[in-house]
């Protein structure tokens, strides 16, 4: 294939923000088709990308080599399976699915098909866990013992949206959305989860799911990470603090890349994802602490390995199974939550 043509299912913030600008500015694929049913957004996609709006999936399959389900969580696993029953590779935002059992299925499917199948976990690309992936890497944590990671926001008034308003079934609420991120860094840097702790609230009169969440994870290794994901926080902690056997790395701020993003700025322009150096974290051990560049982000790199993925069948940027394993975790802290309980994981 000279192109790789790219159909994106779903124009909101993930498809607009995230997706179609991260495909056009990555070599060998084009977006050639949007699923969106709203008029002002079916024109921006004509306008901005030059793609072709339809306004049902049934439209898709003609024109797309690879399925991209950006659209709203309870349709992820359906939609995903319907792509690859019709013989297209899928990138599935997240969460992948509402359950774990629903992402299985969708995994065996890819599996029985031969299909290329990955989820958008693109803040694995996040300069800063970067940075904090190549401490530990490096040795210059030592041990790490804890984990504190959060995302945290003041939005004291909600936006309102299936998000906020949804029950269960639409995988609505903060554990689902930026959980879904901080579940998956824990997993990636220290493994397997043997213990769960949630307390999930709802703090805002009109929101119906969790807006203020806090998560507990026990690792096999015997490390800890706290996790917190808010709407309601009027001072934000530190994006990341962890504690090592040697040393601890401490950051503040958000990664750049989504403010760019939103902003209109090209992921492929230069410097895209470098964060000035006023934003930079510190690591050390006590009073002997030193300043330490963030690596630059590069959610661009989830988008050239989903190509090469299809061009050369090198593995997937997220596997399948690593996506399940966190809705796992998520399963497991909303019981934890509703039980008021610890959840044994097997």
């Amino acid at each position: 294939m000279d192109e790789i043509r790219v159909g994106l299912i779903g124009y909101g913030t993930a498809g607009a923000v995230f997706h179609a600008p991260l495909i056009e500015a990555t070599p060998g694929l084009r977006l050639t088709a949007v699923v969106t049913r709203d008029p002002g957004r079916q024109a921006e996609v004509t306008a901005r990308h030059g793609a072709r709006p339809v306004s049902d999936v049934s439209a898709l399959w003609d024109l797309c080599d690879l399925v991209v389900v950006a659209s709203p969580n309870r349709t992820h696993a359906s939609l995903a399976a319907e792509a690859l029953e019709r013989g297209r590779a899928v990138v599935v935002d997240k969460p992948f699915a509402r359950t774990a059992e629903e992402a299985r299925a969708v995994t065996r499917l890819a599996r029985e098909k031969g299909l290329l199948l990955t989820v958008f976990q693109n803040r694995r690309w996040d300069g800063d866990f970067r940075t904090l992936r190549k401490l530990i890497a490096d040795g210059a944590l030592g041990e790490v013992r804890r984990l504190e990671s959060r995302f945290e926001r003041w939005r004291p008034a909600p936006k309102g949206g299936w998000r906020e308003t949804g029950g269960p079934g639409d995988a609505a609420g903060l554990l689902y959305d930026l959980g879904s991120h901080l579940i998956d860094q824990a997993l990636q840097l220290l493994g397997p989860v043997t213990h769960v702790y949630c307390e999930s609230d709802v703090r805002r009169a009109g929101v119906a799911a969790d807006d203020d969440t806090f998560i507990a994870l026990t690792h096999a290794g015997g490390a800890r990470s706290h996790l917190w994901v808010s709407a309601v926080a009027p001072s934000l902690g530190p994006r990341f603090r962890v504690l090592g056997s040697s040393g601890a790395y401490l950051k503040y701020g958000l990664d750049v890349q989504e403010e760019r993003l939103r902003a209109g700025r090209s992921p492929a322009s230069p410097g895209f994802g470098e964060e000035d150096e006023d934003r930079w974290g510190v690591t050390g051990a006590g009073d002997d602490l030193r300043t330490v560049p963030t690596e630059p982000g590069a959610y661009l790199d989830f988008y050239r390995e989903v190509e090469s993925a299809l061009r050369t069948g090198a593995p997937p940027p997220v596997t399948p199974g690593s996506a399940v394993e966190a809705l796992t975790v998520i399963e497991a802290a909303r019981r934890s939550a509703d039980e008021r309980s610890v959840v044994r994981l097997p």
